[in-house]
């Protein structure tokens, strides 16, 4: 058994040297470099995550997918994008200015609204940028220990190269925003995304856990991650600090408005608060499929989506109602359109359901 297994990795070597030789050869570009590909199809291709620039929807997805719908999803234009990698994740602060994370620490910036994205930042630079940014702090305090493992784990970064994921991103305004991700992967920016600084010290996640979604609720800004990690932004401090977590298994995301938040994530698991996350509340979904994407109504009512497709609207009592539909497909996001419909993306592309 240990020699077939050997020859076999020496086969599959082998093979791998022919095949990386042969795409060199045929002038192989990195899809951190090579431009989307013009489809008619991304449309109806895997789409991750979608937000409003103004009335204008902008969906984002695999292959460096970026669409946009100027007629509240009816129909649908391919946006210009520089790299070729996943994307999941996508926040405009206002009608022109908006940022798409994904795949091997890809962060885009687009300024007119989402017709046309460029290159921000890649995975081949965070590793460089935690190196001098924590090297820079032990500088100023050797004895403190953790900013030595910080650069530590920038060297780690930039040796295994451009391979961890950006899985969201947030914007306060045109200056300051966030992009978070896996192994407690965080950066923060004051300028519009021209520079960015690491913030591995500033989340209370000494395990490393995948950070997988942020939001504001209007009064607040909540990080939610893997294994019941639950975070809100303390301006004062500048950290995101642990407010107390009711569940210990992965959140996916964060949706809320001034008074209250809701998150929702693994096994179809959602809790309430109404005092900033200090104590919760949870609502029964009936369902044991995970909840991937949550938007507001025109009423201002939740609407919870799952990876199967059931779509749960929170009523006034905080009761789940499951909303009868034609035909389901996952959902990895939602929002609400200009026309007042919910515009849905996942692995089938977009589809819309008719406002209430």
């Amino acid at each position: 058994m240990c020699a077939l297994r050997g020859y076999v990795r020496l086969a599959l070597g082998a093979l791998l040297a022919l095949l990386a030789g042969g795409a060199w050869a045929n002038g192989y570009v990195d899809v951190l470099d090579l431009p989307a590909k013009p489809s008619a199809l991304a449309v109806r291709s895997p789409l991750l995550d979608l937000d409003l620039a103004g009335n204008r929807l902008v969906a984002v997805g695999q292959r460096g997918h970026i669409v946009y719908s100027d007629d509240a999803g009816q129909s649908w234009q391919q946006a210009e994008v520089p790299v070729s990698v996943d994307l999941n994740a996508v926040h405009f602060a206002n009608p022109s200015l908006g940022w798409a994370v994904g795949n091997d620490g890809v962060i885009l910036h687009s300024d007119d609204g989402g017709r046309h994205w460029r290159k921000q930042l890649d995975g081949r630079q965070i590793g460089t940028l935690l190196i001098e940014h924590y090297s820079a702090l032990a500088q100023l305090e050797p004895d403190n220990e953790q900013w030595a493992l910080l650069a530590a784990e920038g060297e780690r970064l930039k040796t295994e190269g451009a391979d961890k994921p950006f899985l969201d991103v947030w914007f306060a305004d045109a200056q300051t925003g966030f992009a978070v991700g896996v192994f407690n992967l965080i950066l923060a920016t004051r300028d519009g995304g021209q520079t960015w600084d690491p913030l591995q010290d500033r989340t209370d996640n000494p395990m490393g856990l995948h950070l997988t979604a942020l939001n504001s609720t209007g009064d607040a800004l909540y990080l939610v991650g893997e294994q019941g990690l639950l975070r809100r932004w303390d301006s004062e401090a500048k950290r995101f600090a642990a407010v107390p977590s009711p569940y210990e298994g992965s959140y996916f995301g964060v949706v809320g408005k001034p008074g209250e938040v809701l998150v929702y994530g693994l096994r179809g698991h959602v809790f309430h608060s109404r005092d900033g996350g200090q104590n919760w509340q949870q609502l029964d979904s009936g369902l044991q499929v995970s909840i991937t994407a949550a938007t507001k109504d025109r009423g201002g009512r939740y609407q919870l989506f799952t990876q199967a497709g059931h779509r749960l609207q929170v009523e006034d009592d905080l009761s789940l109602r499951l909303m009868p539909q034609q035909g389901q497909a996952p959902v990895a996001g939602a929002a609400l359109s200009a026309k007042g419909e919910l515009v849905l993306v996942g692995g089938r592309g977009v589809r819309s359901l008719p406002g209430e």
